[in-house]
C-alpha cells in the first residue's frame, strides 16, 4: 500500500485503482475510512481514483497531535499528496463531510485545482445552513416506504433541535435511496470505520472561515460539478443548489430518487454524469 509523511511526519496511506488521469478522493463521515468510497460505481474505469486515508483512519497512522484532525489543518495532508503524486494540479473530488476539505484546499490552493467535485456535500466550510422543511421536504419523497412514519418523527425531532443519538440512529434510511439490507449493512459498517475522536475535533472552533471561502470560490473559474440526491435529507437539493451558485462556473447534477450516496442508487448515472464532467 503507497504512503507518504505528512508535513508533521504522520504517515498516511492512500489507495489507487483504475487507470487514466488520477482522481483525489477525499471520503466524508467525517473521519472515516475511505473504503466505504470503493471504485465509486465504476468511476475508475476511466480515472485512476486516488482515496486518501486522512490521518487517524484506514490504515493511515494516528498523529501525535489530536488538534491536528481539525479540518483546516487536514488541508496540508491533501497539498502533500498532490506533491508526492507529482502532479501540478488535481482533479480533486470530496465526499459529504469529504466536501468541506475540498472546499478548504481549493480556497487554500486554488491554482492546484483543476476541476471540483462536490458529491452531496456538508456545507460548514462555506457557512450554507440547511432548513428544517428542507430536510423533512426530501425525506416526505420517501412515504410510501414501510419504515417511514417512525423514521420521519425522528427527522422532526431532529429539525426542531428535540434529538438525541437513538433518533439520529432512527433517520438512517433517508440517507440512502433504497434502505435494504446491503444499505442497513453499509450504514453499520460506517460507524465501525469511523474514528470517533477525530470526528470530534474535525468541525471544531476555528476549522472553518466561510465568508473567507466564499469569496474565493467568488473568483474560481475552473469547473466544478456539485452532486445532489433527490431524497437525501442530510443534502436536500436547494442546498446543493445554493451551493453551486457559490462559483461563476458550477454545474449543479441531480439524480432523481438517490440519497446522500448516489453511486450506489444508480453507478451508471454517477460514471456518466461524473466521468463525462471530469473528460
Amino acid at each position: 500500500m503507497p504512503t507518504l509523511s505528512a508535513p508533521d511526519g504522520t504517515l498516511l496511506a492512500y489507495h489507487a485503482s483504475g487507470s487514466g488521469d488520477p482522481l483525489i478522493c477525499l471520503p466524508g463521515g467525517p473521519m472515516q475510512d475511505s473504503a466505504y468510497l470503493g471504485d465509486l460505481g465504476g468511476l475508475d474505469a476511466g480515472r485512476t481514483l486516488i482515496r486518501l486515508d486522512l490521518r487517524g483512519t484506514g490504515a493511515s497512522a494516528v498523529p501525535e497531535d489530536p488538534a491536528s484532525y481539525r479540518c483546516d489543518r487536514l488541508v496540508e495532508d491533501v497539498e502533500a499528496l498532490r506533491a508526492h503524486l507529482g502532479l501540478d494540479t488535481v482533479d480533486l473530488l470530496g465526499h459529504s463531510a469529504g466536501a468541506n476539505l475540498a472546499a478548504l484546499y481549493t480556497a487554500r490552493y486554488p491554482e492546484r485545482v483543476a476541476r471540483l467535485v462536490l458529491l452531496t456535500p456538508g456545507t460548514a466550510a462555506v457557512g450554507l445552513e440547511t432548513a428544517g422543511e428542507e430536510r423533512l421536504a426530501a425525506a416526505r419523497l420517501r412515504a410510501g416506504e414501510p419504515w417511514f412514519a417512525e423514521a420521519y418523527a425522528a427527522l422532526e425531532d431532529l429539525t426542531s433541535g428535540r434529538g438525541t443519538a437513538e433518533t439520529f440512529a432512527a433517520v438512517a434510511p433517508f440517507f440512502h435511496g433504497t434502505w435494504d439490507e446491503a444499505a442497513r449493512e453499509r450504514h453499520a459498517d460506517s460507524h465501525r470505520r469511523r474514528n470517533g475522536e477525530a470526528a470530534g475535533v474535525y468541525a471544531s472552533e476555528g476549522a472553518f472561515e466561510p465568508e473567507a471561502t466564499r469569496a474565493v470560490f467568488a473568483g474560481f473559474d475552473r469547473p466544478v460539478l456539485v452532486v445532489a440526491g433527490e431524497g437525501d435529507a442530510n443534502t436536500p437539493v436547494p442546498t446543493a443548489t445554493a451551493y453551486a451558485g457559490l462559483f461563476p462556473k458550477a454545474d449543479l447534477a441531480v439524480l432523481a430518487g438517490a440519497g446522500h450516496f448516489p453511486w450506489h442508487d444508480d453507478a451508471e448515472w454517477v460514471v456518466e454524469t461524473v466521468g463525462g464532467f471530469l473528460e
